[in-house]
């Protein structure tokens, strides 16, 4: 959706001027015939939908600078353009000390306008960038801070607003990299903990061997390596709240000592002679179906229902195309930022071709997209080439009839169609090949290689998935990789992606 702008007033001649001005720049325009209007306005829910206001200096019931002052009362950070037919220079410093982002004189030239609200908007969104990244380092992150537009986010926040009201457990469902950290951040930076320690940790991402360790904290000496005490998450985040991301990838004897923290709030460190009480939140997120893990007997029952207690479901980004456009100006700004890039602004094909992607990856895969786009970008403005990923996977029909699997060089057979997908190929489903070049049967070790090359590109080099599809722990698929030589042919068998949502 396009950028929200509030045009403020009393001359109907003048309104409708700059309105049509704005339709034309491509924004959305909202129109309000006075200051108390555009108050009432900006004091509602949709005033937190608009981003920026251009605002006449001279109305007969709130003017200008009563509505500056209002606005400032009421905490409301939108750019404001302001404007008037007298260009004095006392009007300019009043209106700039009580908060406007820019003046233009009546009556504005179309490109005087549009640079100011180009620049308005821009140094808009670096503000609150730098705002919200400031927030999530100190644990007072809100809602607010969560872009969004779509119809379907607006009810899960109000769902996790009431749950950052109360200590209730919560678990965040949701695929890998919807945003499930931030809303997790969110609930704890709305509710009375804020002041307190937010702790994440990513529970797929813990050797099996070391999850007591991390989580419940040991003492030194308890053993081999331990050569300090360490004193645990749960420890770390005792008056706080402490985010068991992934937490369906724990093992078994974990999720035992796990439902006891919850049931009896205290923990025993690994080698303690006593338990320790510890005060915590805890928020649980997971891109799993723990329903069917339950069931199947690799997820606790007991602790799916301490765990499940007010689930939130965040639905995936393709579900929500809306969010597109905001988000791509706010990945836009900080990577400038980051980068010392001037790229002022995303195409509107390339902003086309990104709203009709499927984006598997949800909002992480299109938060890296734009960073390498802001990389490649050599103008101010970022077209459909700055997407080759992208553009080429749309290119693809969705149902492709693979090519027959033909004998490599090296003899093996291997699929000559391929998908092209963010991360690597995803061999043709449909087709594997049972005999060689000579009508003999291929060797088991060359079909475990096609295997489990298709199922990593497939599961997007989730090593945990990986396994659980294949059935095998995740460390008997590690020796497999290790021994097949795939570490550097499906993905990094040493670095489990599963990341934090």
């Amino acid at each position: 959706m396009p950028e929200r702008i509030l045009v403020v007033d009393d001359d109907p001649v003048q309104r409708r001027l700059v309105e049509g001005m704005v339709r034309k720049f491509g924004y959305e325009a909202i129109v309000a015939e006075g200051g108390e209007q555009a108050a009432r306005i900006l004091s509602s829910d949709e005033g937190g939908r608009i981003d920026c206001v251009i605002l006449d200096l001279v109305m007969p019931d709130l003017d200008g600078l009563g509505l500056l002052a209002r606005m400032r009362s009421e905490d409301i950070a939108i750019p404001v353009i302001v404007q008037t037919a007298h260009g004095g220079i006392d009007n300019v410093i009043s209106a700039m000390r009580a908060g406007a982002s820019d003046f233009v004189v009546k009556p504005a030239s179309p490109e005087r306008l549009q640079v100011s609200l180009k620049n308005a908007l821009t140094q808009s969104a670096l503000a609150g960038e730098l705002q919200r990244m400031k927030r999530s380092r100190s644990g007072t992150l809100t809602f607010r801070d969560i872009i969004t537009r779509s119809t379907a986010m607006g009810s899960v926040l109000r769902q996790a607003e009431k749950a950052a009201a109360s200590n209730i457990p919560v678990l965040i469902e949701g695929e890998s990299g919807v945003g499930k950290e931030m809303i997790a951040r969110a609930i704890h930076g709305s509710g009375e903990r804020r002041a307190k320690p937010f702790v994440a940790v990513n529970c797929g991402a813990i050797p099996d061997n070391l999850v007591e360790s991390i989580l419940f904290g040991h003492e030194r000496g308890a053993f081999t390596g331990a050569s300090d005490r360490h004193i645990g998450k749960f420890a770390e985040a005792d008056g706080g709240t402490l985010l068991l991301d992934e937490v369906g990838e724990l093992p078994l004897p974990a999720q035992v000592k796990l439902l006891r923290a919850l049931q009896e709030g205290e923990i025993e460190p690994v080698g303690a002679r006593k338990s320790v009480q510890v005060n915590v939140r805890v928020i649980s997120a997971t891109n799993r179906n723990l329903i069917s893990d339950v069931k199947s007997g690799r997820f606790r029952e007991d602790l799916f229902y301490r765990l499940h207690v007010f689930p939130i479901s965040v639905p995936p980004l393709r579900s929500r195309p809306e969010d597109i456009p905001d988000l791509v100006r706010h990945f836009l700004v900080r990577f400038c930022a980051e980068e010392g890039k001037t790229v002022k602004s995303v195409s509107a094909d390339a902003m086309a071709l990104l709203k009709n992607a499927r984006w598997p990856g949800n909002v992480r895969q299109l938060e890296n997209a734009v960073f390498r786009a802001v990389v490649l970008a050599e103008s101010d403005e970022i077209g459909p080439l700055e997407f080759p990923q992208i553009a080429a996977r749309d290119t693809t029909p969705e149902h492709v009839t693979p090519a027959p699997l033909v004998p490599d060089d090296s003899g093996s057979r291997i699929g000559e169609q391929a998908l092209l997908i963010e991360g690597g190929p995803a061999f043709a489903p449909d087709r594997l090949a049972l005999l060689d070049g000579a009508s003999q049967v291929r060797p088991l070790d060359e079909l475990e290689v096609e295997i489990i090359r298709f199922a990593i590109a497939h599961y997007r080099g989730q090593m945990s998935e990986v396994a659980r599809r294949l059935r095998i722990g995740r460390s008997t698929l590690y020796r497999k990789l290790e021994a097949l030589q795939l570490s550097e042919e499906g993905g990094d068998a040493s670095n489990d992606s599963v990341a934090a949502g």
